[in-house]
């Protein structure tokens, strides 16, 4: 009897040992399918996604190390990649040309497009050389006019009449060239650099995570809370270190900046335009430096992945010093292996600002 007592106890052991064993098993199972898989443009996005994910995320940043998320083209492999996951996030604000190519190739599969800037305001650049230079073409257009309108007086009617259509076209054709040629009022897209607009960035992401997962929203709110503060934070100490500095002007390689500018009265000299590519013309490179010697500018702000040529040819007209701002789109091999986070960036960043304009 005692005997059988033993072998039916051994018997419920073995029994429950299994039970808790695939009890594990499903519940281990069951995390990893809450486990979302999220492709990401930029770092700054990617970091605001772990953070506000935590173990219930996976997230991928598709652009390499030290790349340039301006002219950055996705392959194959990496569009197929993307069409198994659950999101594509991206910026928006016309930063990724490609997002809309990557938005293509997703129609009909189960992922969703995240644009995190959607709904965020955005500041406008405009080129200070750019407007002063249409203002005198504008003036000079007018003068051109009132002296056409006084030869028109001694004219017939009909001459008259066909002389100021051909006018109008002109100045027509005349506009939309410099519109062309100008790109005035290109929208900044490099919003995740203002802490404060960094939060909407983020809320975005948030409410994406909760679409995806509801029954972690509890997580994702707390989460998305406390990196919230973080950013508050962040931006606390950048009005308090910026805006008692003695002067305001940073000279930079482009015009990621404008947030800068709004927020903490930073005034940039951007080299080249929003985008790297846009370089300055004879006229307003000399401008950069005739502002670079009359203001006592003594630093080139250069970044961590793009480095303009013509910005070697300010460096060695003017003789100014190199600093180096990280923008946040993408880290490079460097960052990885220094542990680096959004916020040990902002920081580094700070620091910098504050020499640049200590003169």
């Amino acid at each position: 009897m005692k005997k059988m007592s033993i072998v039916i106890l051994s018997i419920l052991f073995l029994l429950l040992g299994c039970n808790a064993e695939e009890n594990s098993q499903a519940n281990q199972q069951e995390s990893e399918n809450d486990t979302l898989q999220i492709y990401s443009t930029l770092y700054s996005l990617a970091y605001f996604t772990e953070e506000i994910g935590g173990e219930f995320v996976e997230v991928e940043t598709i652009l390499p190390p030290g790349s340039d998320p301006h002219n950055f083209e996705p392959t194959s492999k990496m569009m197929v990649d993307i069409a198994e996951g659950d999101m594509f996030l991206y910026n928006g604000a016309n930063l990724e040309a490609y997002a809309e190519q990557i938005e293509e190739a997703l129609v009909g599969e189960d992922v969703l497009m995240l644009e995190a800037a959607k709904g965020v305001s955005l500041v406008e650049h405009v080129h200070g050389n750019e407007a002063e230079e249409h203002s005198h073409e504008e003036e000079h257009a007018h003068e051109e006019d009132e002296h056409s309108h006084e030869e028109e007086h001694v004219h017939e009617e009909d001459d008259h009449s066909h002389e100021e259509e051909q006018e109008h076209e002109e100045e027509d054709a005349h506009e939309e060239d410099e519109a062309h040629d100008h790109d005035h009022g290109d929208e900044d897209p490099h919003l995740w650099l203002d802490p404060i607009r960094a939060i909407e960035l983020a809320r975005n992401i948030k409410d994406g995570l909760i679409e995806l997962n509801p029954k972690q929203e509890e997580t994702f709110e707390a989460n998305f809370r406390d990196l919230e503060e973080g950013l508050i934070a962040l931006d606390d100490e950048f009005h308090q270190q910026l805006e008692s500095a003695p002067n305001n002007e940073i000279l930079v390689t482009h015009a990621a900046y404008g947030y800068w500018e709004q927020s903490y009265g930073i005034e940039q000299i951007a080299i080249s335009g929003v985008s790297p590519s846009e370089e300055p013309s004879q006229k307003q490179l000399e401008g950069i430096l005739d502002r670079v010697e009359n203001n006592n500018i003594q630093y080139l702000l250069f970044e961590q992945n793009i480095e303009p040529k013509v910005a070697e040819v300010i460096q060695a007209e003017t003789n100014v010093e190199s600093l180096q701002l990280h923008n946040l789109s993408i880290l490079t091999d460097e960052d990885i292996e220094n542990g680096e986070t959004y916020f040990s960036l902002m920081e580094r960043n700070l620091d910098v600002l504050t020499e640049a304009v200590d003169y």
